[in-house]
């Protein structure tokens, strides 16, 4: 080994809005991901991973620092990130190992909020494009031409060939890829044809026992998609509200298909780089990571995006490998959130995460992939999704608890939460899901009287985490937010 087993290299590969249910190793019903899949299968993958705002740059944010939203400075995609809070980067930087990030940043462009312990960075504007994208870097602006899910694939491949072999190395390879518009490259373009890709079970839903708030929100594949989406004008005889069934399945068909592509890109960048590593001698050395800022609706519920508290929304796909210590074909389904990510990277690294980043408040999950038994981990997680300023997606501000059994989530504002905006609806909503009896999260059973005591329970739950991790909880329109003040 090139390196002392306590000083591994990390390779963590980030992409955004990745679905675990677009991940064969994850059961997928509509690809196959074999590069991706191969991480888990030579390590672990973890079943139970949940994003503590389920939006790009809070959950970067998050996964930097170890901090939720509150903490961080980054409660949704109109805020800058906090220079002032530590990250795993930082640490490790100065602990000596070669960093490096390429890819997507998108949590400010102002020089206070550009990245930082990076001895190489190559990041996109914002959103950044699909197709010749522009990349910042610390001298200034550069134009690529290419693919840009090739072409952060290669930026990483280059640092890694050109990197100070005599020091441990840490590689960020954060990709735009699978994120809207979902522009695919031409070699991918003949998969997935429209018509081929099966439907989720809750396609259909009607969101009747669901809360106001969530039924009027902008996410419905049917009405939301526009034609810059789907790539094709709608048919004008599925037009109108009687065939919306139909003009879903059509447009449905056309978005899946270009993610889907999207997709295949990314999973041929992760084997590129499982190659290098291997011919290089470095697998062994090496910390693979492979994740998702959040999770994705593919049609689930009949909706695309993310930000609700929804099972395919809230879980993120996380598959680690790492032959020294984690055993190959493990599975770990304790329950982890990204603000567990930076005291674990660290503490794989050989450094305490307690002394070397004592602002995070997650804590290292290493000892569960190694197998053992934490009796103190915790069985349960707590959300707060912030960003209701959005209009485009009117999605409500809202927090709330999951269990293994059961969530519970409270919505509070009007649905949108926009200053001055009337409140036309119930201020506060809530919902209550029991996970056991209804996995699809279908039934509302938040009035059902025989809920009672864990509902309850619940709620001293949700109460409890909120005080654990210093959030306020909403007390009204001028209860403050982060960066913002005001609702």
């Amino acid at each position: 080994m090139s390196e002392s087993v306590d000083r591994p290299n990390l390779l963590f590969i980030l992409s955004d809005d990745h679905a675990p249910h677009a991940i064969s190793a994850y059961g997928s019903r509509v690809n196959t991901t074999p590069a991706i899949d191969r991480i888990g299968r030579e390590g672990a993958l973890l079943g139970s991973v949940y994003c503590t705002n389920a939006i790009c740059s809070p959950s970067r944010a998050t996964i930097l620092t170890g901090t939720y939203s509150h903490i961080n400075g980054v409660p949704g995609i109109f805020a800058e990130f906090d220079y002032r809070v530590p990250t795993f980067v930082d640490v490790l930087h100065d602990s000596g190992y070669a960093t490096a990030l390429y890819g997507k940043w998108h949590l400010g462009e102002s020089s206070g909020a550009r990245p930082r312990g990076f001895d190489d960075w190559l990041v996109f504007p914002g959103q950044g494009e699909y197709l010749d994208p522009v990349m910042i870097g610390p001298d200034g602006e550069r134009r690529f031409t290419g693919y840009a899910t090739d072409l952060v694939t290669d930026l990483a491949l280059d640092w890694l060939i050109n990197r100070d072999p005599g020091r441990p190395f840490a590689l960020m390879v954060h990709h735009k890829a699978p994120h809207r518009p979902w522009i695919p490259d031409e070699r991918h373009r003949d998969l997935f044809p429209v018509g081929s890709i099966p439907e989720p079970e809750t396609f259909d839903d009607d969101h009747a026992t669901l809360a106001e708030c969530v039924r009027s929100v902008r996410m419905s594949i049917a009405d939301d998609l526009t034609e810059e989406d789907v790539k094709e004008p709608t048919p004008p005889e599925l037009e109108g509200p009687e065939h919306s069934g139909e003009r879903a399945r059509w447009k449905y068909q056309r978005y899946m298909r270009d993610y889907l592509q999207c997709v295949q890109a990314l999973d041929d960048g992760v084997g590129r780089l499982l190659e290098y590593l291997d011919a290089q001698g470095l697998a062994e050395d090496t910390i693979v990571v492979y994740c998702s800022d959040q999770g994705f609706f593919l049609g689930d519920h009949g909706w695309f995006d993310k930000r609700l508290m929804f099972e395919q929304s809230l879980q993120m796909p996380l598959l680690m490998r790492w032959p020294a210590e984690i055993p190959a074909g493990s599975r770990c389904d304790a329950i982890i959130t990204n603000a567990d990510f930076a005291a674990t990277f660290l503490d794989f690294c050989g450094l305490d995460p307690g002394s070397a980043l004592p602002t995070a408040q997650g804590r290292s999950f290493r000892p569960l992939l190694r197998g053992e038994h934490v009796p103190d981990w915790p069985e349960s997680m707590y959300y707060r999704y912030w960003e209701h300023r959005d209009p485009s997606h009117h999605v409500p501000a809202h927090y709330g608890v999951r269990t293994r059994t059961h969530k519970l989530i409270h919505y509070y504002c009007d649905g949108l939460g926009v200053p001055g905006a009337s409140l036309e609806r119930e201020p506060s909503e809530w919902e209550l899901f029991d996970l056991e009896a209804d996995p699809h999260e279908l039934v509302n059973v938040i009035a059902d009287p025989s809920n009672a005591s864990v509902l309850a329970e619940l709620r001293d739950e949700l109460d409890r985490l909120q005080e654990f991790y210093g959030d306020r909880p909403y007390e009204g329109p001028e209860t403050p937010n982060p960066k913002w003040g005001g609702a």
